[in-house]
């Protein structure tokens, strides 16, 4: 049985994720870390409370005592990385929050992945490193312009991109110094099931069914790409193995 810190599992890619993952495979532990802000909620996991694959833990990935008890406890094959703060606009009015999680979080599971999977026999075999990211850390396409691909050179513009750029750099920068295995994924923006009311679609879908204004950003000109979580979940798996 392979076992999997799963951190950022009570929001909403991914409690996606923890629902995708126990549906396809029998064979799995997933010891699922969240700090339960404002976008986590227990909620979007009260289905599989029982299961006994599933193990949650309250906490922070900041937090480098409670990191290395669960990877010494459970002995992890597998981080797959979803914690982060991802609102643009709380980026902008408090970025010290998003440095410390996005940035300072990933270094710690890093680090600690890292130094205990060096300590064994066996070293990296075996084990990987499953960061997601965001395609903003590319910055905004004009229309008409190619699509972004994994070599598009970096040009974040918010707080949030720009602390997401860094983590994704502290993940390279691991395989490259370390010869940790690990991934990075940029996806574009996801949607569907348990989604937090303050993105886009659920928080037009609940204006119009208060009869609330529609907010327009900007000129109202943006273009967003979308991804069904589920679909994202899936192409993870796909990606992972």
């Amino acid at each position: 049985m392979k076992t999997y810190l799963v951190t950022g599992c009570a929001g909403f890619i991914g409690s996606n994720f923890v629902h995708y993952m126990l549906e396809k495979y029998q064979d799995i532990r997933l010891v699922n870390l969240d700090k339960l802000t404002y976008a986590g909620n227990l909620e979007n996991l009260k289905d599989v409370e029982g299961d006994p694959r599933h193990v949650f833990v309250q906490g922070d990935i900041c937090d480098k005592e409670l990191v290395e008890s669960l990877f010494a406890k459970y002995d992890f094959d597998y981080v797959i990385n979803f914690a982060a703060e991802s609102h643009v606009d709380r980026s902008i009015s408090d970025p010290l929050v998003f440095a410390r999680t996005n940035v300072m979080g990933t270094l710690n599971l890093l680090e600690t992945a890292r130094r205990l999977w060096q300590e064994s026999p066996e070293c990296f075999e075996g084990k990987r490193f499953y960061h997601i990211s965001t395609d903003e850390v590319y910055g905004a396409l004009e229309m008409g312009s190619e699509m972004f691909v994994e070599t598009t050179r970096y040009d974040p513009h918010s707080p949030y991109s720009a602390s997401k750029a860094s983590s994704d750099h502290f993940v390279r920068a691991y395989h490259d110094t370390y010869g940790m295995p690990t991934i990075v994924t940029n996806c574009s923006n996801n949607y569907g099931p348990n989604q937090f009311p303050e993105k886009l679609i659920p928080l037009f879908i609940n204006n119009i069914r208060h009869r609330k204004p529609l907010p327009v950003y900007g000129k109202g000109l943006n273009v967003r790409d979308w991804l069904y979580v589920e679909d994202h979940a899936a192409a993870i798996d796909l990606i992972f193995h």
